[in-house]
């Protein structure tokens, strides 16, 4: 198959996530559109929101030079962008649950602000604003994806990925997130990858570095895996092997119209909530 990138099968931790998790839920949130709007379709719920507000306010500073991150107080930046979650918006069911949800957020902002370490040292950005690349040209595979922070390591001009984590529970080690970043920025720039974080903002003060994912281990891991999800979307099999389960029933209930509409997302989903 020749390469064609509007032909291609696009691939991301995201949806390798969902594939992993159901073949139904990946075709519903990554395949399906609303016949009406022509519009994929996004479940919203308050982690997710959350998550979006910390990932909307620390990506907001990292194309800044170093003197300027601080300019502005993190804590406006991160008002600004909690209003783009708040309410309905954000699957919250009542205020004092935003407002739990928005407090968590705040203390998160706070310890970056009172612990910036790598936020107060030079990083890149890749230029793309979704990095991506062919993970087969002979497959017409693209792997893509956002990393959330690079760390410019001058010393040997190498970098240190760092990912931002708003959740209460530790990556698995068998996570793939950090095998596809591996993939991403070694491919979509040009300097070496040194080593890699998490940083778990709701109680470290730094970046917790983890092994750095073998190059090699990452793509059979990956590659195999999108192979998968070609042949499904080919096959249009997306069978839910429990004839049901948590990561598709919700969606279901979205397709049933049983979801409440709030809005369009920044990349033109439906987004829904379930009261």
């Amino acid at each position: 198959m020749l390469a064609d990138k509007y032909s291609a099968v696009w691939v991301s931790h995201s949806s390798i996530g969902d594939f992993l998790k159901c073949p139904r839920a990946y075709f519903l949130s990554n395949v399906y559109k609303d016949p009406k709007s022509g519009h994929k379709i996004m479940l919203m719920q308050p982690p997710l929101a959350l998550g979006q507000a910390i990932h909307g306010t620390i990506d907001s500073i990292s194309i800044l030079s170093v003197e300027d991150r601080f300019k502005e107080s993190l804590l406006f930046k991160f008002d600004r962008a909690w209003k783009k979650v708040s309410g309905d918006f954000g699957g919250f069911k009542n205020s004092d649950e935003e407002n739990g949800y928005k407090q968590r957020g705040i203390e998160m902002i706070k310890r970056v602000i009172n612990n910036p370490g790598p936020i107060l040292r030079k990083a890149v950005k890749i230029k793309e604003e979704l990095p991506y690349y062919y993970l087969s040209e002979k497959e017409n595979i693209i792997l893509c994806g956002k990393i959330d922070w690079l760390e410019y390591l001058p010393d040997d001009d190498s970098l240190h990925i760092i990912d931002f984590k708003t959740g209460r529970n530790d990556e698995k080690e068998n996570s793939l997130q950090l095998p596809i970043y591996h993939l991403l920025v070694k491919n979509c720039q040009n300097r070496n990858v040194k080593k890699a974080s998490y940083w778990y903002l709701d109680r470290d003060n730094k970046p917790i570095e983890v092994p750095l994912p073998d190059l090699d281990n990452a793509y059979n891991r990956v590659f195999s895996i999108a192979l998968k999800i070609k042949q499904a979307r080919a096959d249009k099999n997306f069978v839910c092997s429990r004839n049901g389960c948590y990561a598709c029933k919700p969606l279901e209930a979205v397709i049933r119209g049983e979801g409440r509409f709030v809005g369009e997302s920044d990349y033109r989903q439906d987004v829904y909530v379930l009261d």
